[in-house]
């Protein structure tokens, strides 16, 4: 390999925040960044990864969790089926084995190299050169996906293709991952393969949703915890992440079936990349970014996603939305078969077991709220109190209290939706006005107030078992959130109650907020809907 080639293994790429209270070395503090080995290797003094763009952390620990259970020999069940006694094992040792970290790190070293030309660079196609247009790459601002590139708008700051500022190695890695996971569908640079040339990929894996992740007071247990159980007939030496395996992925077959967690959460790229660095292997100056099989896409599967079932059975995972909160979530994440609708969510199957780590455990939540193909809006990145050790499994008493809490917000914030839109409609006297600004300012209003609530009263249940439903009250609790949607809906409406028309169609409108039906047909007709039912109890 070229001297001064940087590889992932040794040179500062992930951002970390380190535990409070550290002993800093002589000669300057804990540095900001480090390589895979001492990260693995010092993740028990790792309070968490610090990466700042939430698809990038996203698809950095699912990169992680294939590393960790690579090097704590948690691959598949064992003879014995005693996985999770061996991650306990691990645990109680307090850090990931170094003898193993370091075995590990020999055995693969020469696929690490972030930059490895006439070599096999990363995570990277170095076929790529070969099978597309060398005058026509993708560049360094579309590679980085906070940049605008071509006709986009801006986000963060303001780039020109033609004079783009070169991103150091360790940011190009972490848009390498996000490319991976959250990579668009649609038109991309043409590749020709066995003399077929097409420009066409389909969304990466990630693309939309939503991931959730269990979080401890460190990296170690963080990444413990995320570690999901092999099944059992999964085969440790076959389920094998990209770098691993011996050949490149031929991209004219249909792609490699996956034979575990660890393949199945690093493996499923649609998208082929290459890096090209500069002169010093510091910073990346240019990229080509294609598709990486043609044709079929590789079926979703993933152990870190709330999973839904559509009206037409199909199977898909929430949606990242950036007006949502992440309380409204939670009973989802805590319950095997969550109350939640015709939608039929499914817990995340990382959550059946992370508690076995850790009751003391958060709840990340990393996504990117876009669409399918170009458009992208807002990273997200929530993270919730201890919520755990609430989990069915280990509280089955309490958590169906969360679900109708969950409700119960929910509820009232439907109702002032629907409210503050037909008092405008009434208003205007015209039943089409969707009401849409009064809307948004009595969402804005309501929301932060709803979760404050929520978190209140979600810290009053009772962790006994003692107490049936955790103490919860139903009547108080309708009566709280209740309010909250009266306060919101006045302040809204209260500019227009000044005349008569205005404090007619706001008092009529009103009503919404109690769930009941307008009494006449003219009012009916300015809002058409179904009934409402409250959680019950």
């Amino acid at each position: 390999m070229p001297t001064g080639a940087y590889n992932l293994i040794h040179q500062p790429c992930v951002p970390v925040r380190w535990k409070p209270g550290l002993a800093t070395p002589d000669a300057g503090g804990l540095p900001d960044l480090v390589g895979l080995r001492e990260l693995l290797l010092r993740s028990h003094d790792i309070e968490s990864l610090a990466v700042a763009d939430a698809p990038a952390h996203a698809a950095l620990l699912r990169i992680l969790y294939a590393l960790t259970a690579g090097v704590a020999g948690l691959t598949e069940q064992g003879p014995e089926g005693d996985w999770d006694q061996r991650r306990l094992d691990v645990l109680y040792a307090g850090r990931l084995p170094p003898i193993e970290v370091e075995a590990y790190f020999r055995e693969f070293e020469n696929r690490f190299f972030l930059f490895a030309p006439g070599g096999r660079p990363w995570m990277q196609d170095p076929r790529l050169p070969e099978q597309c247009d060398r005058a026509n790459t993708a560049g360094v601002n579309k590679l980085i996906v906070t940049r605008p590139s071509g006709n986009n708008h801006s986000w963060f700051r303001h780039d020109l293709d033609t004079a783009p500022v070169l991103p150091t190695a360790s940011e190009a890695f972490l848009s390498l991952l996000v490319w991976h996971y959250h990579g668009p569908s649609g038109r991309c640079s043409s590749r020709e393969v066995n003399g077929v040339k097409s420009a066409s990929a389909t969304a990466g894996p990630l693309r939309t949703a939503l991931s959730y992740h269990p979080e401890g007071t460190s990296l170690f247990e963080t990444l413990l915890a995320g570690l999901v159980p092999p099944e059992d007939d999964v085969v440790g030496r076959e389920d094998l992440c990209p770098w691993e395996q011996e050949d490149l992925p031929d991209p004219d077959h249909p792609p490699r079936q996956s034979r575990g967690p660890r393949s199945r959460h690093t493996a499923r790229s649609q998208h082929a990349l290459l890096l090209l660095p500069d002169e010093d292997s510091t910073h990346v100056r240019d990229a080509f970014i294609t598709w990486a099989y043609r044709g079929e896409r590789m079926p979703r599967e993933d152990d870190y996603l709330i999973w839904q079932t559509s009206q037409q059975g199909n199977r898909y995972p929430r949606p990242a939305d950036a007006g949502r909160a992440l309380w409204r979530d939670l009973d989802a994440l805590l319950l095997r078969h969550p109350p939640a609708g015709s939608a039929h969510p499914q817990q995340p199957r990382v959550f059946h077991t992370a508690v076995q780590v850790s009751e003391n455990l958060r709840v990340r939540a990393l996504g990117f709220d876009q669409e399918g193909q170009a458009k992208d809006t807002q990273f997200i990145d929530a993270s919730t109190p201890v919520v755990l050790g609430y989990a069915e499994d280990n509280d089955p008493r309490t958590v169906p209290a969360v679900g109708r809490l969950r409700q119960f917000g929910e509820l009232y914030g439907r109702r002032l939706d629907r409210a503050v839109k037909r008092a405008w409609a009434a208003y205007v006297r015209d039943a089409k006005a969707d009401g849409a600004a009064w809307a948004a300012e009595a969402a804005a209003r309501y929301w932060p107030r709803a979760e404050a609530e929520f978190w209140a009263r979600f810290r009053l249940l009772d962790r006994t078992g003692d107490v049936a439903d955790g103490g919860f009250d139903p009547a108080a609790t309708r009566r709280a959130f209740l309010r909250l949607a009266e306060v919101a809906y006045d302040a809204v409406t209260e500019p227009v109650t000044r005349t008569v028309r205005g404090a007619k169609a706001v008092s009529q409108a009103r009503l919404d907020l109690y769930g009941t039906r307008p009494t006449t047909k003219a009012a009916a007709s300015l809002s058409p809907r179904a009934k409402t039912k409250e959680p019950t109890g």
